[in-house]
């Protein structure tokens, strides 16, 4: 399966707290920080929820 790369390029100040807890489950916590993972449908879902404050990328 293909890998996705993505990086926290927002804050997440002023973010309701489920999309808080996204950020978390994707282990970005502060600004520039970044995580790779499976293309999965739970993966791509919980990128498309928080889409304005991460930056992705296939690789």
């Amino acid at each position: 399966m293909a890998r996705i790369r993505y990086r926290l390029v927002r804050s997440k100040i002023g973010s309701t707290a489920r999309q808080k807890k996204t950020l978390e489950a994707l282990g970005l916590n502060k600004v520039n920080s970044s995580g790779e993972a499976e293309a999965t449908p739970q993966v791509l879902g919980m990128l498309e929820k928080v889409k304005h404050l991460v930056k992705t990328e296939k690789g």
